[in-house]
């Protein structure tokens, strides 16, 4: 039970602490910049231009900054969409990298893609294991709703760990392969904020290694929680 109760506590941690350093880390860097060239959604929409993916959108979006495939469309919240900030431009960076990875064809962003449509799928499956279990528990066949538990939660965890295994060389090839590169060579950011935005590249990569831990978390601690 304290071993369980201890992991509980880690996963927490997990999931609290590097989401509050990003927080923490884009708020430092947020501030209004009036002799920035200009917004996140305007630089988004100048990159993408000049590498001829005019088909490519720039929105706002309240459900987070990303970048949608499906649509083709480089979504940013309000605040970065207009916002002038060292901040703003280096997540509108991070989110035309993912743009340029879908424009080239990028193997690792294809195959995240096409593991993560499968992964739904395969997330029905396992809702279905767990839904299904009280059914045979009123039945009396505890047996077979323990293995329909453990399987759920397994499946769960180990679809979770793919997909977080193949995001995060994803990420990091968006944040420090092409973000970077664009904000330096293209002198979209002085020299000395060049600093503050490999420091917000650098928090939020880490969120995708913590999530990754999460998932190896998940897979043993789904087979214990199904005993408590």
């Amino acid at each position: 039970m304290l071993i369980i109760i201890l992991v509980l506590v880690a996963a927490v941690a997990l999931i609290a602490l590097p989401q509050l350093w990003v927080h923490q880390t884009i708020e430092k860097h947020a501030k209004e910049r009036p002799d920035l060239p200009g917004t996140g959604g305007e630089f988004a929409r100048h990159v993408l231009d000049g590498m001829k993916l005019h088909h490519v959108k720039v929105e706002t979006t309240e459900l987070g900054n990303h970048y949608d495939p499906e649509a083709r469309a480089v979504r940013l919240e309000p605040r970065f969409f207009s916002g002038r900030s060292v901040s703003a431009v280096a997540i509108a960076a991070h989110e035309v990298g993912h743009a340029m990875q879908h424009a080239v064809e990028l193997p690792m962003f294809e195959r995240r893609l096409r593991i993560a449509k499968q992964a739904q799928a395969l997330t029905w499956i396992a809702q279905a294991c767990l839904w299904s279990a009280p059914i045979f528990i009123i039945l009396n066949k505890g047996v077979t709703a323990l293995v329909l538990n453990i399987a759920g939660f397994a499946l769960v965890g180990l679809l979770s760990f793919a997909v977080q295994a193949l995001t995060l060389p994803v990420e990091f090839d968006a944040s420090f392969k092409r973000a970077m590169p664009l904000l330096k060579d293209g002198r979209f950011l002085a020299q000395r904020d060049l600093g503050a935005a490999h420091e917000l590249l650098r928090a939020a990569a880490y969120t995708y290694v913590a999530a990754l831990i999460r998932s190896l978390i998940t897979i043993p601690l789904a087979g214990r929680g199904v005993r408590l």
